[in-house]
């Protein structure tokens, strides 16, 4: 089962670990939402939900102060029994020399943080839900061109890295050249990322591996971006039909999620970059309830429905 490691989620929320004796290599989140154990500190631990990170308040510290020593002693023996990820402390508050030894000898990490419970929770949530989400690898360059994430999808020696390199340029910014990975967030989106080894970097044919943040600083590179749409670079054919009003949209589909796909075919002379800028703003404006096929549509349509002797006029 996918997971995310003790350490990782320590670093990333600036965790301050309470129990550096308790050995955290091979521990793992596997889900990404949280629980605090107020139920669970009365001692009614049906279906507690154990395989969360456990979160200490305010409120739930106040309560635990108030319990009696061996009862205290019996609630924090039972939670870390649970086998349990590890239970963090937030807002700086202080465990009790009780908790802290239970849980070294049951090996559940503490941690404290400084955030508040609210706020450390909802960016916890956040980020292990991207972190856990359902993932694919896919050959294509992502890149955010006017806010819109811009999924550029074609055969090896098509263009798409050249097409990067000048949006890039015009001042938009590359997340992944090569490589993308998708991550499927929720039922509308998806999040595109660059694999470590590839980040901020981009393969040209008979040039090399260049820096794209070292070249063009950092306002050019962005580390994610939901993905928006997608066009697909293919060789032009004088045999095949393209659309030239876009009154119908073609879609893909990536883990179950569909996204709007635009396919380019590809002649000495056209401008990709541009191109690819005008199918962004686009597909904004779309967004935005204005659709520029439907509105020609529409013009002809009135044109057509013209009395002839008014055209004559």
């Amino acid at each position: 089962m996918k997971g995310v490691s003790l350490q990782k989620i320590m670093e990333k929320m600036a965790l301050k670990n309470l129990t550096p004796n308790v050995n955290m290599k091979g521990k793992k989140v596997t889900s990404p939402e949280v629980n605090r154990p107020a139920l669970q500190l009365t001692g009614y631990f049906e279906h507690f939900d154990a395989d969360r990170v456990q979160v200490i308040g305010y409120v739930e510290s106040t309560y635990l102060e108030r319990l009696p020593k061996e009862r205290r002693k019996e609630v924090y023996e039972k939670l870390v029994s649970y086998d349990i990820p590890c239970v963090v402390y937030c807002s700086d508050l202080k465990p009790d020399d009780e908790i802290l030894e239970a849980a070294i000898s049951a090996q559940v990490p503490i941690f404290q943080s400084r955030k508040t419970t609210s706020a450390f929770m909802a960016e916890l949530i956040r980020w292990l839900n991207v972190e856990l989400a359902p993932m694919i690898s896919i050959h294509g360059v992502l890149i955010d061109v006017y806010g819109e994430g811009v999924l550029i999808m074609g055969e090896s020696g098509i263009g798409k890295s050249e097409t990067a390199l000048e949006l890039v340029k015009r001042g938009h910014r590359l997340v992944t050249d090569d490589v993308v990975e998708i991550r499927r967030v929720s039922d509308e989106t998806l999040i595109g990322s660059a694999p470590d080894m590839t980040r901020h970097f981009i393969e040209l044919r008979g040039i090399g591996i260049v820096n794209i943040q070292s070249l063009f600083g950092f306002a050019s590179v962005a580390e994610t971006k939901s993905i928006d749409l997608v066009i697909k670079l293919e060789e032009w054919s004088k045999d095949r039909e393209y659309d030239r009003l876009g009154l119908e949209e073609e879609y893909t589909e990536f883990l179950g999620n569909k996204l709007v796909c635009h396919s380019l075919p590809i002649r000495p002379g056209r401008n990709l970059a541009i191109i690819c800028e005008s199918v962004a703003v686009n597909h904004r404006q779309k967004k935005m309830g204005y659709n520029a096929a439907q509105e020609f549509y529409k013009r002809v349509q009135e044109n057509m429905a013209k009395p002839r002797d008014e055209e004559d006029e």
